[in-house]
């Protein structure tokens, strides 16, 4: 067979992704270490610094099984020219499967087009498919949701900045046929491509998909999702991103406007008094943290599909 990678969630169709779902709540209600992976080898870049991705990728093969091998791009030879070509071609004669932590999109994409292992995207300027994988997860648990086709009941609101994670979550409710808002300030809305892409594939799956700038269309939302305000690699941006986005936090005002039975979801690391205030984050810690746990889950199963 022809290896698969997973770069971006359009890699996924909707059968690909619940099938995903469900093997992630499997492991996780297992609770135990599987030997599937033994004598392979996983693959980790970092162009990025990373807490989730890192330790959940790592612990993720560990429990499969396999040994994952954690790889500083400042320390390749990356760092001195060699070409992405190369480096592919080499690590995939060492490796089983490679994950990448990278600035540019088209730099995972060009790592795949030219290894022999599967790839995955653990976060580029693009997308971050791996997230919102753990992400629908935890909305399905918190809103006691048995399959995908139940969440199409829930208002599903993003607030902030139409990032990587907005992307994705923008992506798999087109796929997924899900009721999507995306509230951000005008001049940060989704690029053309990206919103495109969405809407085009929206009317095929009954996906409902809006972006606003007015934060009164959070009304009513069983999810209320955000990130920081500015991600790594603009920090120039940062003091003017402070200025805009501060009507877009998550705080008491806004849950006040939201569905009674509303979780927050943040993909972290939040910045406690920027994007959401630190007694939201406290206040609904179960679900921020069971997202963050889901990882774990959500990359075995990632994995198992991948590299088996």
């Amino acid at each position: 067979m022809a290896k698969k990678d997973l770069l971006s969630i359009y890699d996924l169709s909707a059968k690909e992704i619940k099938s995903l779902l469900n093997a992630a709540f499997e492991l996780k209600a297992k609770k135990k270490n599987l030997t599937v992976f033994n004598g392979k080898t996983l693959g980790l870049i970092f162009e990025k610094p990373s807490t989730r991705t890192m330790v959940s990728f790592a612990a993720a093969m560990v429990q499969l099984g396999g040994t994952p091998i954690l790889l500083n791009a400042q320390n390749l030879q990356r760092k001195r020219g060699e070409s992405i070509h190369d480096t592919a071609l080499v690590l995939s004669k060492y490796l089983n499967g490679l994950m990448i932590r990278a600035f540019k999109h088209e730099d995972v994409e060009e790592f795949a087009k030219y290894s022999s292992v599967p790839v995955i995207n653990g976060l580029t300027d693009y997308e971050h498919p791996c997230q919102i994988l753990a992400d629908i997860m935890t909305i399905m648990e918190f809103h006691k949701a048995k399959t995908v086709e139940s969440l199409k009941k829930v208002k599903i609101v993003f607030v902030g900045d139409s990032n990587n994670v907005a992307n994705s979550m923008l992506a798999a409710a087109a796929v997924l046929g899900l009721d999507f808002t995306l509230v951000c300030p005008k001049e940060y809305a989704p690029e053309k491509e990206i919103l495109n892409k969405a809407l085009k594939t929206a009317p095929s799956t009954g996906a409902e998909i809006s972006i606003s700038s007015d934060i009164n269309d959070a009304k009513d939302a069983d999810v209320i999702y955000t990130d920081v305000w500015t991600s790594m690699g603009l920090e120039a941006e940062e003091k003017k991103r402070k200025k805009v986005f501060t009507q877009y936090q998550v705080n008491s005002e806004l849950l006040r406007k939201a569905s009674p039975k509303c979780i927050v979801l943040h993909c972290l690391p939040a910045l406690r008094g920027e994007e959401i205030t630190a007694e939201i984050m406290d206040k609904y810690e179960d679900s921020i943290f069971a997202q963050a746990e889901n990882r774990l889950h959500a990359q075995k199963a990632v994995l198992l599909e991948l590299l088996r």
